[in-house]
């Protein structure tokens, strides 16, 4: 999976030991100003894994990810279709320290996360990952096209298998909190519901195959 320039050292170490490395990274200029390192948060491994772009206030001083409105947002839009934080989903961003003034992270400071991000993936071994917003897209699909023309569709991890959906930021649906149909809130529930079904399904498939083992 060459999504970033690998670090075979991270790669090969426990899970734990990643975290533990990544709390005290100054590999990119973020590193000033954070309170606390996000890493992620959620089950290891998990069968869905979500990745938005980077953290925001309360999440730099709670050092979890998706915690603010935004992220209240994005719980109750899991919990919706069935999913629930932190036990069905793992959470993480493609930059695990805050940006000034909620800033969108570089390519720079991406590429410097990128290992970290590509050891998550790893250790996570998601099914499914959804893509919160474009600069989770850009970063990991490598797609430069507008989050309106490619959320809701099936795409690929680049060498993998492994399903991927883009999603409207939860920080966008609160700036358009509209649920008429077809606006971007409406849509954001279809999506989730897409995604729930396809979990359903990769689920059972694996019961299926654990059953013809035994």
């Amino acid at each position: 999976m060459d999504l970033f320039s690998n670090e075979p050292d991270l790669l090969s170490l426990p899970y734990e030991e990643v975290v533990k490395i990544a709390s005290t990274c100054k590999k990119c200029q973020l590193a000033k100003g954070r309170t606390k390192v996000v890493f992620g948060n959620g089950p290891v491994p998990c069968d869905l894994m979500l990745i938005g772009e980077a953290p925001g206030a309360d999440e730099d001083l709670q050092g979890l990810p998706f915690v603010g409105r935004a992220g209240q947002l994005l719980t109750q839009i899991l919990a919706s279709v069935g999913i629930k934080r932190p036990d069905d989903i793992y959470i993480a961003n493609t930059v695990k320290c805050r940006p000034p003034e909620n800033r969108a992270p570089l390519p720079a400071e991406q590429a410097a996360c990128g290992p970290y991000l590509e050891a998550q993936i790893k250790f996570v071994k998601p099914k499914i990952i959804l893509l919160a917003g474009t600069p989770a897209v850009k970063a990991i699909l490598k797609i430069d096209s507008p989050i309106t023309g490619l959320r809701g569709k099936w795409l690929k991890l680049p060498g993998t298998e492994i399903a991927v959906m883009p999603l409207f930021h939860p920080a966008y649906l609160l700036r358009n909190p509209s649920k008429e149909k077809g606006k971007p809130k409406w849509l954001t529930w279809q999506d989730v519901q897409e995604v729930k079904n396809a979990l359903d399904y990769h689920r059972k498939v694996a019961e299926l195959a654990k059953e013809s083992e035994d």
